[in-house]
């Protein structure tokens, strides 16, 4: 479930022909590739001085082509701006020899070995979901912040970029499916720093269990289920990092009850590693499974990934360049990532006065939507309110390429833009 959401926190985790299109691409079986596919080499960086990959005009769903303006639009109901669209369908977790793939397929292996094949594997399922999916069906709160546009990618008011891989859970279960893996691209709009990412990766797990199947135990369904979700995650975390220190965490999510994270003791300190929980009987009931208990986990690929390869930054992942690419092998789980940039962060203070609507994720999104993977981070250093009630914050931009070194011409223009973006799309007042 969306228990991958709670490592970090706990946020999830138009046009007319809108709604006709998302019927047409809400199959459960679409299959999602770009109709021309990214090319791997390295881009340079005179062709890539913002950091960003050239956005694609089409990408194909199940055989539905989706244009730029699908998803991308000039609608005060659409937030997802082309870096955002520009993602969509490279499908990292699909990638053999890439961290997110090696990740996925050691977890398969698991599981395949210790329930037999009982898990069905889904993992090219659209990204692109009603809100009923993303929200209603896993009992996300109506006034809960997750939902603001602040926090989540709208194509229009009825259709987002999902933010979780449970979006798909209860369109599984009715139709039938009792034990489920469900990986896949997720998009939020989130802070910029080494560990934060508005494109990421998850996994769900999910397991229904029969009254037959806890009955003979003398247990309850409730505690029966936990037992056994808590023992196969258990054993999943000996699997990934091998024979370490674990304690359980109790925990809430609306979704399961009770609810519950698993730390584990990884190069001398507590790791949180994914939340999981007992699924609350309505989502069951709503979706055909009477009389029945379930278990979900969730659990995001990117932060376990660089933990186990020793990736330090989250944009690394999404390189094409060779010195990165190599460094990986289908099914080995044990290389550590060689650093093979050096070159000198610069850093760039921007302050001004902020208005009612201001959020940092807003700034953000301003910031990446003109320097792209080049913008390393951004942190408030400075903030006060003057004697009118006007607040002002001060800001700190972190600029650096991974993979080739930037002149202070280029910095100094990428910041001249941001301000001028920052000044007109966030209507705050510059100091």
């Amino acid at each position: 479930m969306t228990m991958a959401m709670s490592i970090a926190q706990f946020t999830f985790f138009s046009r007319a022909t809108s709604s006709s299109f998302l019927n047409r691409t809400n199959a459960r079986f679409n299959r999602f590739t770009f109709s021309t596919p990214f090319s791997t080499a390295d881009a340079t960086c005179t062709r890539k001085k913002n950091g960003r990959l050239p956005v694609l005009s089409a990408l194909e769903l199940g055989g539905v082509k989706i244009a730029r303006d699908d998803v991308v639009r000039d609608d005060p109901t659409n937030n997802v701006p082309d870096s955002i669209f520009s993602k969509l369908g490279m499908q990292l977790h699909k990638r053999n020899q890439h961290p997110i793939g090696i990740l996925k397929n050691a977890i398969y292996e698991y599981f395949d070995a210790n329930y037999s094949n009982k898990f069905d594997k889904f993992d090219d399922l659209c990204p692109l979901v009603s809100v009923k999916q993303n929200f209603d069906d896993v009992l996300v709160p109506a006034d809960h912040i997750s939902r603001s546009y602040n926090d989540t990618y709208y194509v229009d008011s009825q259709t987002v970029l999902r933010c979780h891989t449970s979006a798909h859970q209860a369109e599984l279960l009715r139709d039938g499916h009792t034990h489920f893996l469900v990986t896949g691209d997720v998009y939020r709009r989130d802070s910029i720093d080494s560990t934060h990412y508005p494109v990421f990766h998850q996994m769900e797990g999910f397991r229904v269990f029969s009254p037959e199947e806890w009955e003979a135990s003398g247990l309850d369904g409730t505690s029966y289920a936990a037992g056994d979700l808590k023992k196969c995650l258990e054993g999943l975390a000996r699997h990934l990092f091998g024979a370490v220190e674990m304690r359980w965490i109790d925990a809430y999510f609306p979704f399961t009850n009770p609810s519950f994270e698993l730390e584990i003791y990884f190069q001398e300190k507590w790791m949180e590693v994914l939340g999981c929980g007992v699924t609350e009987q309505e989502i069951l009931r709503n979706n055909g499974q009477l009389d029945s208990v379930a278990w979900a986990f969730g659990l995001g690929l990117e932060r376990l990934a660089m933990v186990l390869f020793d990736i330090p930054d989250i944009r690394l992942f999404w390189s094409n360049d060779e010195r990165f690419t190599s460094q990986f092998t289908k099914g080995k789980m044990g290389i550590k990532f060689k650093p093979f940039s050096k070159f000198p962060p610069c850093f760039k203070d921007m302050s001004f006065w902020i208005n009612e609507s201001f959020t940092e994720n807003n700034l953000c999104e301003v910031v990446r939507g003109v320097a792209g993977d080049l913008a390393e981070e951004v942190q408030l250093i400075d903030n006060f309110t003057n004697k009118k009630g006007m607040t002002s914050h001060c800001y700190r931009i972190a600029y650096r390429s991974m993979e080739c070194s930037l002149t202070d011409e280029e910095i100094n223009e990428l910041q001249r833009k941001v301000r001028e973006q920052v000044e007109t799309k966030l209507n705050v007042e510059l100091r």
